[in-house]
């Protein structure tokens, strides 16, 4: 797999520094590089505790990213998915470390525990004041001896580091950091393992698979299941939590494992406040990317009792950027649509024969949706399928509203519908070409001139013409065929959407922006949808 990297063994110290030119001169590094990979904040005095925590790296945000006032005062940094030495975490301990000690928050993991552990028991040596905590959050694997740590880590960080903040001493930091580990509970999913820079990718997880419980190193989870969407993905992981959440308000991390998009993000979220299973989850840290393992394909859910005491010290503001904050879950707030944006709605009428026709050309969109988003992958952003998909199923929906007995309205009626739930360029063009065609029936023109002329207007108001390579290559000559038969309008369209096939650089449209080379034998998905559209009628009628 190809990466931003320039080589493996300078991965991490790369991206530290990168870290550390962008941070506005908050952030500073212990000069021991390779080996000792300490980001320590600029500021600090060691007037306070200190709160050290890290690990190994490819968790990114986790763990340099959290260093700052409020949350870390120092991240030790080991190379990907490996432990920092012993050296680097005492390098760590003793400099940041004054009269008020400091506390090493260690993920469950073998070598981090060691590592950490011996390290401490150097720096106590030295006469530090240092205390340790092993966060075991995952609850994926219950029958694990040492459970792992994986995103519930945040949770220490944010509240040791509020009360660290605030001055408060070792052992108070300490106690609320274990009282944390105590209650809370995290447990992921992802639909891919994580690319390790360097190393051969395990295909682990079947197309259609879902993996539950995987850890942040790419480590099996206790199950693989169908994936049949985000609700129930969402429900899945939730059910796993449910016993540690049946009484009280939580606040839950929604954490990105890596590659999973934003626009994912924000629909497993949605569907997190909509879960009965979460109705105790009052309060959200994200959805964002904390904790994460590459470029994993998934999320995970990290829960926690909330009280006075943590809930105040969740909430406090802070100025890390990869820090998303804590937010109260509330229902979605609605405003009306502004005057004169809603469409005067026509009075419904049937006609059978009317009813029955656009209902087949609705059905002959959807079933060629898959066919024509692969047409549009070789020229567009491969949605021109869903596109009029998702339009003609609104529009199924919409026929009991229409004005099926009135041409000329129905027109219009069409236009504003598409208007609204169709978007895109041809959202609007289609729009507009309905629109007209009711105007111009109501001037008394007969259909098949009246679709002449909207096909004009939208000429003019998209700057598209014959020979252009977008749809009217199809729709032009199919229209100007309509008054000899729908046959003979079906083989004219069938014949201008081969043509664009040939034509080479698009002068308009989506494709205008793409390269000649990659349009040569693709033919314009547009006008193969009207080519479809039109043969599909000519079988029926």
């Amino acid at each position: 797999m190809n990466q931003f990297i320039n080589a493996k063994e300078t991965l991490v110290t790369d991206a530290i520094d990168g870290l550390i030119e962008t941070s506005g001169g908050a952030l500073t590094r212990l000069d021991g590089y390779p080996h000792i990979k300490v980001v320590c904040r600029s500021d600090w005095d060691r007037s306070k505790v200190a709160l050290i925590s890290g690990g190994g790296s490819g968790h990114e945000p986790a763990h340099a990213g959290f260093v700052g006032v409020g949350m870390l005062t120092a991240a030790v940094c080991g190379e990907v998915f490996a432990s920092p030495s012993v050296d680097a975490v005492l390098a760590g301990i003793l400099a940041v470390t004054g009269p008020m000690g400091c506390l090493l928050v260690v993920k469950n993991y073998t070598g981090d525990r060691l590592n950490y552990g011996l390290a401490a028991e150097r720096a106590r040596a030295f006469g530090l004041k240092v205390s340790m905590v092993v966060v075991d959050d995952d609850i994926a694997l219950p029958h694990l001896p040492q459970p792992r740590g994986v995103a519930g880590t945040l949770f220490v960080h944010k509240i040791a580091g509020a009360l660290a903040e605030s001055g408060a001493d070792l052992d108070t930091v300490t106690d609320a950091a274990k009282a944390a580990i105590t209650d809370m509970a995290s447990i992921g999913m992802s639909l891919d393992t994580c690319t390790v820079p360097g190393s051969v990718k395990e295909v682990r997880i079947a197309s259609g698979k879902a993996e539950l419980g995987l850890g942040i190193h790419g480590e099996a989870g206790v199950e693989q299941v169908a994936f049949e969407g985000a609700k129930k993905a969402m429900d899945q992981v939730l059910k796993k939590l449910s016993s540690r959440l049946e009484e009280g308000s939580h606040v839950a991390i929604l954490n990105n494992l890596g590659s999973t998009t934003p626009l994912e993000m924000s629909v497993l979220a949605h569907e997190l406040v909509a879960s009965k299973r979460a109705k105790n989850i009052s309060h959200i840290i994200g959805p964002a990317p904390m904790m994460t393992s590459l470029d994993m394909h998934g999320f995970s859910i990290s829960i926690l009792p909330l009280n006075p005491k943590n809930k105040s010290h969740l909430e406090l503001p802070l100025a890390l950027p990869a820090w998303p904050g804590m937010n109260k879950i509330a229902a979605a707030r609605l405003q009306p649509l502004p005057d004169g944006l809603s469409p005067i709605k026509p009075i419904p009428s049937s006609n059978p024969k009317t009813r029955a026709l656009l209902e087949q050309c609705c059905d002959l969109l959807i079933a060629a949706e898959n066919d024509l988003n692969i047409l549009d992958a070789k020229s567009g952003d491969g949605d021109t399928g869903s596109t009029l998909a998702g339009a003609a199923r609104a529009m199924k929906g919409s026929l009991d509203l229409l004005p099926l007995a009135d041409l000329t309205q129905l027109f219009r009626a069409i236009g504003d519908e598409l208007s609204q739930t169709m978007g895109g360029s041809s959202g609007v063009i289609l729009a507009i070409f309905f629109g007209a065609t009711g105007d111009a029936c109501a001037n008394g023109k007969p259909i098949p001139k009246a679709l002449l002329a909207a096909l004009e207007r939208i000429s003019q108001v998209g700057g598209a013409v014959k020979g252009d390579r977008t749809m009217i290559d199809a729709l032009e000559p199919a229209l100007q065929a309509l008054p000899d038969g729908i046959a003979r309008a079906a083989s004219q369209a069938r014949e201008g959407a081969t043509q664009t096939a040939s034509m080479g650089r698009a002068k308009a449209g989506r494709a205008s922006y793409v390269a000649e080379e990659n349009l040569i034998g693709h033919k314009d998905p547009g006008a193969e949808a009207v080519a479809r559209l039109f043969e599909g009628l000519a079988k029926s009628i």
